[in-house]
């Protein structure tokens, strides 16, 4: 307790964003979980479930270039806040008779959640910013990388959480636990979070949301393809690619998953160790050489399925070297975009690049069910290995070295 009392107020400040960030992923992955196994145990096909969050992906578009704007003119705190609130309306909705659950009733709950996400996610990330000396690249390199790594390991715990939630007390009684516990951590960032926190000096204007960085225009433009390469197979086709071919249950498939993003999250928050950045450090140098190797990895895994040759073996193995290179690849695009983002209204440029992101996991969700239909999972990852390949092309046009931005 002393140790936290001896804390400068801006870190006290930082652990009541991440908190909070921790406490909304928790409930985000066991929603998910817990949408998916209800509907599917209502009979529903995995691309019917699939389609349940549409909606989710595509005001995450939305919301991240609305939401860097208002957190660049009303301040970190509100954003964090009204995602908070927006999440536990989100969990109350999906509360009601198992008759209200239609699918379009569902897909506007899960719109109401990828708002709520989004706005924490832009206002965590954007946060960080604020509380790291300028030129200390090495130290913001870590502390992105621990809560971008922390955060994926607690939502593969969210996984875990909606299924035994689902088990204990049914699926309305899971929603009405989570919503009482999140409106317990809302009202305390309400008292908590300060005004001022990553609130612009100038107020940008509404136009302002639109990046005019080169640099960030060309690594968002690289997250976008990166994101859509992962979700192009893993959202749709390889959870009913594991069920229909290797004919593992329900309950395999989804602890399965969970474990393999706890995993990449924990390789996340150690990428720092693997990659000293420094101002000499190239980001054109070191995201083309990551993103080659994870490119080389998926092509791998897609030649094994097209010619069908030790496809479990291949398939379980690639998945693991995958998820290390594409957290590698995910952690190192998360630290270049703080570091690149202007300090006055951080969360706009920050906004601006989760929008891409969101866009990326939004093309690859539709790809990933309409693709894997029509031509198989080894098609899903040939267009994989096309993304990522996009990816290295455009991230070789970012700055020389970390310093220059």
């Amino acid at each position: 307790m002393k140790r936290l009392a001896s804390l400068s107020d801006d870190i006290k400040q930082y652990l009541v964003v991440t908190g909070n960030y921790w406490a909304f992923t928790l409930t985000d992955g066991a929603l998910r979980m817990l949408v998916v196994l209800h509907f599917h145990a209502l009979g529903y096909s995995p691309l019917s479930i699939a389609m349940l969050f549409l909606f989710y992906e595509i005001f995450g578009v939305v919301t991240n270039l609305v939401g860097g704007f208002l957190g660049a003119r009303l301040g970190l705190n509100k954003t964090m806040n009204i995602g908070l609130a927006i999440q536990i309306i989100a969990l109350l909705m999906l509360a009601v008779p198992a008759e209200w659950l239609t699918v379009v009733y569902v897909m506007i709950a899960q719109a109401l959640s990828g708002i709520a996400k989004d706005l924490n996610k832009m206002s965590a990330k954007s946060s960080i910013k604020m509380l790291v000396a300028a030129g200390q690249e090495g130290t913001l390199f870590k502390w992105v990388a621990v809560l971008t790594g922390s955060k994926n390991a607690l939502k593969g715990v969210g996984f875990f959480l909606g299924g035994l939630l689902l088990t204990l007390l049914s699926f309305k009684g899971a929603m009405l636990l989570m919503a009482g516990v999140l409106a317990l951590v809302w009202c305390y960032s309400l008292y908590a979070l300060k005004n001022d926190l990553g609130k612009a000096k100038n107020k940008p204007k509404f136009t302002d949301i639109f990046s005019k960085s080169r640099s960030i225009n060309i690594l968002s433009a690289a997250r976008l393809f990166l994101f859509g390469a992962r979700d192009v197979w893993f959202v749709v086709a390889l959870p009913v690619f594991l069920s229909q071919v290797f004919e593992w249950d329900h309950w395999t498939v989804g602890g399965f998953l969970a474990l393999w993003v706890i995993g990449y999250g924990f390789v996340q928050s150690m990428t720092p160790k693997l990659i000293n950045f420094k101002a000499s450090v190239s980001p054109a140098t070191e995201t083309v050489k990551w993103a080659s190797l994870l490119a080389l990895v998926t092509l791998g895994i897609a030649l094994s399925l097209h010619f069908n040759w030790e496809v479990k073996t291949a398939l379980i193995a690639g998945l693991m070297v995958f998820g290390v290179l594409f957290a590698i690849n995910s952690s190192l695009h998360s630290y270049l975009i703080v570091s690149m983002a202007d300090a006055d209204g951080v969360s706009l440029d920050v906004g601006f690049y989760y929008m891409a992101n969101a866009m990326g996991r939004l093309i690859g969700t539709v790809l990933s069910g309409w693709v894997f239909q029509l031509y198989g999972l080894a098609a899903c990852l040939a267009i994989s290995f096309i993304f990522i390949s996009l990816a290295a092309l455009i991230s070789a046009k970012l700055p020389a070295t970390a310093s220059n931005k």
